[in-house]
């Protein structure tokens, strides 16, 4: 839906435009193989879940303006309204997940971290025991959406058991969950500023949610995450500034407006601040 260069709109794919030629699946679950060379060169988003388990597999996956190396045994995760592209390389094998939103909702808390956690940090670099597991529900999940009285409840139950082993390999590989998962506290902020960082932009607001002082909510944040309270609410409200200008044909005052600031200019500011570039300098580069 974004308007780019040449104003063409970023289109939102649902999952009935993968069911043609689909390995396996059900109405809220297609099951596929990723064999060798595949490019996206115009970038789109979905409505829907992607979790892909690679095998072998050289390339790069964009998502969300920042480009991933595409390597051996990773997991990429895409969430609903993320844009993305992909260039992988000949030779390259693997298997993906496309799950409707209502479906991913029944497994979700086995994904430990908040949903941005996952988003900023979309590739997983897994352990070969990792792989194994993964590679065997993937293969199971495949195998009951073939059978002719496929269970609903079994792959959700398998599903939960990929969600918790990415959520396992995802603390082990980066810094940012091992805090969250130490310090209740920091998780519970990171997750109020998913729900409220549109209306509320103040470290006050949050530290009372969290019946702490300011103060004490920043010295956590600089302590663990390094970097202010304020910081941690600005970064959250940026990567949905760029999500927006990326992915919607919103003008640049619309989502000044649908983040919560005051007037366009004040988004804009902050915007520059945060990236370096105006909102229009991002939509267009």
């Amino acid at each position: 839906m974004r308007t780019s260069k040449d104003d063409r709109v970023v289109p939102v794919i649902g999952l009935h435009g993968y069911r043609e030629g689909q390995e396996a699946g059900r109405e809220e679950l297609l099951f596929n193989y990723l064999h060798g060379e595949k490019h996206i060169d115009e970038p789109h988003q979905h409505d829907f879940f992607i979790i892909i388990l690679f095998d072998r597999a050289r390339g790069v996956h964009t998502i969300d303006s920042t480009d991933y190396r595409i390597g051996n045994r990773q997991v990429h995760v895409l969430f609903p309204g993320q844009v993305h592209t992909w260039h992988i390389e000949s030779g390259s094998a693997g298997y993906q997940l496309m799950i409707e939103k209502a479906f991913l909702e029944q497994f979700a808390p086995f994904f430990r971290f908040s949903f941005t956690n996952y988003q900023n940090h979309p590739v997983i670099q897994l352990t070969d025991s990792a792989f194994r597991l993964l590679h065997y529900e993937f293969n199971a999940i495949r195998d009951e959406l073939k059978a002719d009285n496929s269970l609903r409840h079994l792959i959700s139950a398998r599903a939960a058991v990929i969600a918790a082993i990415v959520s396992r390999e995802a603390e082990s590989n980066f810094t940012e969950f091992k805090v969250y998962q130490s310090n209740p506290r920091l998780a519970k902020f990171n997750m109020l500023i998913d729900e409220f960082f549109r209306e509320q932009k103040f470290v006050a607001f949050y530290a009372e949610k969290l019946h702490i002082s300011a103060n004490y909510l920043n010295i956590l944040c600089k302590k663990n995450l390094k970097v202010s309270a304020t910081q941690c609410i600005q970064q959250r409200v940026c990567t949905e500034a760029k999500r927006l200008l990326q992915g919607t044909s919103l003008s640049i005052k619309e989502i000044a407006f649908e983040l919560g600031f005051a007037d366009q200019a004040y988004f804009s500011n902050f915007f520059r601040g945060q990236t370096g570039l105006t909102p229009t300098g991002f939509r267009e580069k």
